[in-house]
């Protein structure tokens, strides 16, 4: 069961993905929705008004025990914000997970006047289809990597696509473009690998 995070942002487009792909899919709202999924999606959103959201929602602590014991998760823009070690510009009552060790500025690329879309070079997505349709709006902006985070995609120069273990960042939003294919390479990421603990 392939839970998505549903407290803000575009959670039905993720799903939609994912079903998709043939997998079960289940709206987390609450601990006990989170206890009946083995992986998390992540969307984008306002990353403050999430972190307090899980807060209130009493789903803080239950999520980062269950991603520092190995939960795969798949955070894209605000998720990204979610999920990372150090989160620069950030409200003093912002909280993270900290379970993927990368440092990212809040709306690194700009105010939403500054949204972009691009074609990404992701390598592995399949023989002469290795690009993929990035849609970056008030994107963070990953300003430094730990020694043991892959980097899966860069856009002039700096990583937006970036994975460590069960963690799975992107920096703009896969849902957006329709394409499936991220996803997929998520799922597959931890449906070949043991869960292990950061």
């Amino acid at each position: 069961m392939i839970g998505v995070l549903a407290l803000q942002g575009a959670f039905h487009s993720h799903q939609a993905l994912l079903e998709r792909l043939g997998h079960a899919t289940l709206q987390v709202r609450t601990p006990a929705e989170l206890e009946r999924v083995d992986a998390l999606v992540m969307p984008g959103g306002e990353s403050t008004t999430m972190s307090r959201l899980l807060t209130t929602s009493e789903l803080f602590e239950p999520l980062g025990h269950r991603l520092r014991h190995g939960m795969p998760a798949f955070g894209t823009c605000a998720g990204m914000i979610l999920l990372a070690a150090e989160v620069l510009d950030g409200r003093p009552d912002q909280r993270s997970f900290g379970v993927i060790d990368i440092t990212v500025q809040r709306n690194g690329y700009g105010r939403q006047l500054d949204s972009f879309e691009t074609d990404l070079h992701v390598p592995g997505l399949g023989v002469g289809a290795d690009r993929f349709h990035g849609v970056f709006i008030r994107a963070p902006k990953v300003t430094r990597v730990g020694p043991a985070v892959e980097i899966l995609a860069e856009h002039a120069g700096v990583p937006v696509l970036l994975r460590h273990g069960p963690i799975t960042v992107a920096s703009f939003h896969p849902e957006l473009a329709d394409d499936p294919r991220l996803h997929a390479q998520f799922l597959d990421s931890f449906l070949t690998t043991s869960q292990t603990e950061i």
